[in-house]
């Protein structure tokens, strides 16, 4: 694979997150064989997309001066791509480096910036609001441990996660890439153990119940300081 210019290569130490990240693509876990990379229902679906697109696009376009945001594991960006224009700078990191190159040469605007780093390893680029869209689910509570003093650094923090209806433990652990949480009736919460993230304002901004009747997808907005 060869370097393209722009692109930045930052995994300081192999995770097992990646090694599992990068055979979703490969092997086209998430479906759509069409496509070379492929997020999954969870970004493609109407019913999921066009609800988080409202309110995330209220609330960028509610600051008189547009924020810098990242977004900690962009996927496909068939998601990102929308948020752009309402941003005074939009960086898209994923760990998958055949992803982000993908992305290089498919989206652009001036911007737009995409880095391929391990947000539980690496130093995280400065911004306002961080945005975290199923990313959390994915990966063990070391990790998360990891990304959620880094989240500390920005003012705003932006998570969705699939998480069970009703009352349920949270923060039950897992193997990073091995199924989320929900097969074990959890999901992330980061104010309650071991995460106690520390913020001054928790809002919730969407729950769409799925379907199958396995949970929901709920984006939650966190002011930190």
């Amino acid at each position: 694979m060869q370097k393209k210019e722009n692109e930045t290569i930052k995994i300081k130490k192999p995770w097992p997150t990646k090694e599992a990240m990068e055979q979703v693509y490969e092997l086209k876990l998430w479906g759509d064989d069409s496509s070379d990379f492929y997020s999954g229902i969870g970004s493609h679906s109407p019913e999921m997309v066009h609800p988080y697109l409202e309110v995330l696009t209220s609330f960028l376009t509610s600051f008189k001066s547009p924020l810098v945001v990242c977004d900690l594991g962009c996927g496909d960006f068939n998601v990102g791509k929308e948020l752009i224009k309402h941003t005074k700078k939009y960086v898209a990191i994923d760990i998958v480096a055949d992803l982000i190159i993908h992305n290089m040469d498919k989206f652009k605007a001036q911007n737009l910036e995409f880095h391929c780093l391990d947000i539980a390893v690496a130093d995280l680029p400065s911004g306002d609001c961080a945005i975290l869209r199923q990313v959390l689910q994915h990966v063990s509570n070391v990790e998360v441990q990891r990304i959620v003093r880094k989240l500390a650094e920005f003012k705003y923090v932006i998570v969705t996660e699939h998480l069970p209806l009703g009352d349920f433990v949270p923060n039950k652990d897992i193997v990073s890439g091995q199924g989320i949480r929900i097969k074990k009736q959890s999901g992330v919460n980061l104010l309650a153990p071991p995460f106690n993230f520390k913020v001054k304002e928790e809002k919730q901004l969407l729950s769409i119940i799925l379907e199958d009747g396995k949970g929901a997808v709920v984006t939650t907005f966190y002011k930190v300081f």
